[in-house]
C-alpha cells in the first residue's frame, strides 16, 4: 500500500513539473520577430546624366504581402512562355547556351523573358512601386510629357496620341542601379565595361540614356536604358555577367521594355526576346531617333541646325 502511493505521490509530481512548460511559459521564451521597413528616402535632382540620391525601393519588388493564391499557383506550374526557358525550370544553363557573339563589342544574351512597361504605370499586383519616377528621375513621368499609355488604340506612330513625348520613347529597364546613397556602389568599377570612359563624378549614374539592342524574330529594335526592374537594381552578375535572371512573378523576367519597343517588335506583351548593348555609333536611324531631350541624335541634329524630324504632328490635349 505504501509502495503504491509513493507511485501516485511521484506521479503527481512529475505533472506538475510539466505543467510549469505550459504555453505561457513557452511563449516567454520566445522572442518576436518584427521585420522592419526602411525609412522613406528622397531622389536627388534629375539631370542629364543623373547624380544619384538614396537608391529608391526596387521597382516591382516582389514583397510576400502580394503574394496570392494565383501567384503560387503560378509558381508551383508554370506557364508556357516560362518552361519554354531551361532557367526558369531550374535546370543549369551554360553561358555558351545563351550568351552569343554578336560580332560587336558586346554579345547577346538570348531567350530573355521581356514584360511591358511604361511611364506613369499605375500601382498593380506585380508592379507594387507606381512608374511616375524612375530610379534616377524624381519626376519621370512630368518630365516625360505624361502617361505613356500601353494600350494600342491609344497610340499611333509608336506615340501615345494626346501628347508628343519629350523623352524617348523607345526606352528599357534592366534590374540594376550602378548608385545608392549618393554613391556608385563598390562593384560598380568592375562590372561596367564603360564605368571608366563614362565616369564624371562619385554618385553621377554612367548606366542612364545607354542603348541596348532588342531582338524579336527577324526585327531588331534600338532603346535608351532609362530605369531599373523588373523587380530588382542588384543584379549585376545578369546584366553584365553570365547568370540569368531571378525568378520572380513576373516568369523570371530579366528585361522590360516600353510599348514603343513592343510596338515596332511586334512582340505581345510579356514575350521573350533577345538583347545586347550597344555603343551610339552601332545605332542605326529608325523611329528611336527622332524624339526625347535625353536622346542624343535629337541632340546632335539640333546642334548642327538640322529641323528635328518627328514621326507625326500631334497636338497636346488641353488642359482640364
Amino acid at each position: 500500500m505504501k509502495k503504491r502511493r509513493r507511485i501516485f505521490h511521484t506521479a503527481a509530481v512529475l505533472a506538475t513539473s510539466l505543467a510549469a512548460f505550459g504555453p505561457n511559459t513557452i511563449a516567454k521564451g520566445v522572442k518576436e520577430t518584427k521585420k522592419l521597413r526602411g525609412s522613406p528616402e528622397s531622389f536627388g535632382n534629375h539631370s542629364q546624366s543623373a547624380t544619384a540620391g538614396p537608391e529608391p525601393p526596387p521597382r516591382r519588388k516582389d514583397p510576400s504581402s502580394l503574394r496570392s493564391a494565383a501567384d503560387t499557383e503560378e509558381k508551383a506550374h508554370p506557364k508556357p512562355l516560362e518552361s519554354s526557358l531551361t532557367a526558369a525550370l531550374g535546370a543549369p544553363v551554360k553561358p555558351e547556351d545563351w550568351i552569343v557573339p554578336s560580332g560587336g563589342k558586346y554579345p547577346w544574351k538570348t531567350k530573355i523573358v521581356t514584360t511591358t512597361f511604361w511611364i506613369g504605370e499605375d500601382i498593380a499586383p506585380n508592379n507594387p512601386v507606381p512608374n511616375a519616377a524612375s530610379s534616377w528621375d524624381p519626376n519621370w513621368s512630368k518630365n516625360y510629357g505624361g502617361l505613356d499609355t500601353p494600350k494600342r488604340d491609344q497610340r499611333s506612330g509608336f506615340l501615345p496620341v494626346n501628347f508628343v513625348p519629350q523623352q524617348n520613347p523607345f526606352y528599357v529597364a534592366l534590374p540594376y542601379n550602378d548608385v545608392t546613397k549618393g554613391k556608385h556602389k563598390p562593384e560598380a568599377a568592375a562590372m561596367i565595361p564603360w564605368f571608366k570612359d563614362a565616369f564624371q563624378a562619385e554618385g553621377k549614374s554612367v548606366l542612364k540614356d545607354r542603348w541596348i539592342a532588342i531582338r524579336f524574330k527577324d526585327r531588331v529594335a534600338y532603346a535608351q536604358w532609362e530605369d531599373c526592374g523588373p523587380f530588382r537594381t542588384d543584379h549585376a552578375a545578369y546584366v553584365f555577367g553570365t547568370e540569368r535572371p531571378k525568378p520572380n512573378l513576373n516568369k523570371g523576367a530579366g528585361l522590360d521594355v516600353s510599348p514603343a519597343v513592343r510596338d515596332y517588335l511586334g512582340m505581345d506583351d510579356s514575350d521573350v526576346t533577345d538583347w545586347r548593348f550597344v555603343e551610339f555609333e552601332e545605332v542605326p536611324r529608325g523611329p528611336w531617333s527622332t524624339h526625347g531631350e535625353n536622346n542624343p541624335f535629337v541632340l546632335k541634329d539640333r546642334a548642327k541646325g538640322q529641323p528635328v524630324v518627328l514621326l507625326q504632328t500631334i497636338k497636346p490635349t488641353a488642359a482640364r
